[in-house]
């Protein structure tokens, strides 16, 4: 993939993660690049300036003299006027490709500010190099590493009822606030303590600093996250508990906080198994209650729904959506796209988890990058029935064409205003359903 061009990507180059950064509460990305990657980075995140995130963000402007000359001069000179003007308790510098290429010491500039008792992360995120998702990870480690291992409480005793969270990652994860809100709320309502660490649930970089205190970590996602849960079992001996997918609905959720609740007790956690369980049934008696009207709905409703779709997404929607849709609510997954351009080592495992979607049938799954590509073999598929298409905006005028009904859930987002909508557990599979089917109904008249 590295020698080819594609059509549509739906991920950009490294330095997207900057929206890591601005989706921790008073930590300011500060970019030595060329003054258009900001400008890029908003225009493909759309509504994601955030504290200082996007254009906003503090940029040393990399032009041909810093190319001559270099730019560290100028690197410290943002630095110290970022401090005076924007109030941050965490700035984290993120290279670009010129000041790759040029080798710029960016890490001294980092150090000698950290000396002095500003906490300044310094990370390499050059766009030829990663994706954002592989910068995410790159970006939170920099920030336990550099940061977090200094000015942690070494006296303090871990708490094996705390856990830190990694999951959908900010920005490129549309539904990220509702996601992130959602879990901590499940989480504690099975009897443990959460560091959601990003978004306004966070406590922000003071959270941060109790990451190594926690008992163990969650990671939720096939792949993306993987080395921040290994990092931290290196570094701290935190294990981590994974579950591959986004669970969405009754029977994932359930599933999940299960397996979530015999992994934290076996490793010292004190979850009142009892209390957890009467919280899942509480969960599990509101979601299947809507479940219950839907199918009257259902029933009743004579002027057709959808019976099958496609989805564009990431492996950890792709596969959540998919389970979901065909298990309880009836809608027959065909060919879905996973599209961040995922590394080989984990598509095998994927394609296992995918395999598991329906015992009665194989769903076909591809990794394609390129969202021309995929909407070439939507467009030549030919099936029964109507259909539906769950991706990005650039997929509404394929779903025009193929007289197929249209969920935008995912980059980019032209056509829907997402603030905190959840898609992650209960509440989120009814707001998938509430998505669906609003939009199919919106095509009556």
């Amino acid at each position: 993939m590295a020698n080819k061009l594609i059509e549509q990507q739906r991920f950009m180059c490294a330095i997207g993660a900057i929206q890591t950064v601005v989706a921790i509460p008073k930590a300011v990305p500060l970019l030595h690049s060329g003054p258009g990657c900001g400008t890029m980075v908003q225009g493909f995140f759309e509504r994601s300036t955030g504290y200082a995130g996007g254009s906003t963000s503090p940029c040393t402007n990399f032009t041909e003299s810093e190319v001559v000359f270099g730019g560290e001069d100028k690197l410290r000179k943002i630095l110290s006027n970022t401090y005076k003007v924007l109030d941050t308790q965490l700035q984290v510098i993120l290279t670009g490709c010129t000041s790759a290429i040029v080798g710029d010491d960016v890490n001294s500039v980092a150090r000698q500010f950290g000396e002095e008792g500003k906490p300044v992360v310094y990370v390499e995120t050059a766009g030829f190099k990663y994706t954002n998702y592989q910068a995410h990870s790159l970006v939170v480690n920099a920030i336990i590493d550099q940061f977090v291992n200094k000015v942690y409480d070494k006296a303090a005793a871990k708490d094996a009822n705390l856990v830190n969270i990694f999951a959908s990652i900010p920005y490129q994860d549309p539904f990220w606030k509702g996601n992130l809100e959602e879990i901590k709320r499940l989480l504690e309502g099975i009897g443990l303590k959460v560091n959601i660490l990003f978004g306004p649930n966070s406590n922000g970089v003071s959270e941060w600093k109790t990451i190594p205190q926690a008992g163990f970590n969650v990671l939720i996602s096939p792949w993306y996250g993987t080395e921040i849960v290994e990092n931290l079992k290196a570094k701290y001996n935190q294990p981590f508990y994974q579950f591959p997918y986004i669970p969405i609905g009754g029977n994932e959720t359930t599933k999940f906080l299960r397996e979530l609740i015999d992994y934290a007790n076996k490793n010292g956690a004190k979850l009142n198994k009892e209390k957890a369980d009467a919280f899942i049934a509480l969960q599990e008696q509101d979601f299947y209650e809507e479940i219950d009207n839907l199918a009257t709905f259902l029933l009743e409703f004579r002027y057709g729904l959808p019976n099958f779709f496609h989805v564009l997404s990431d492996s950890a929607y792709v596969l959540g959506i998919s389970k979901f849709l065909l298990n309880e609510v009836g809608i027959v997954p065909k060919e879905q796209f996973i599209m961040e351009q995922t590394p080989e080592q984990y598509q095998q495992k994927i394609l296992d988890i995918a395999k598991t979607i329906s015992n009665k049938r194989e769903i076909p799954v591809f990794f394609e990058p390129d969202g021309g590509l995929a909407q070439e073999t939507i467009r030549k598929a030919v099936y029964p029935g109507r259909g539906l298409i769950i991706g990005g905006a650039w997929d509404k005028e394929l779903a025009k064409e193929k007289d197929y009904d249209f969920l935008s859930a995912g980059l980019p987002s032209t056509y829907r205003l997402i603030l905190t909508t959840p898609y992650f557990g209960y509440k989120g599979g009814l707001r998938l359903i509430e998505d669906i089917y609003n939009a199919v109904l919106a095509t009556y008249k």
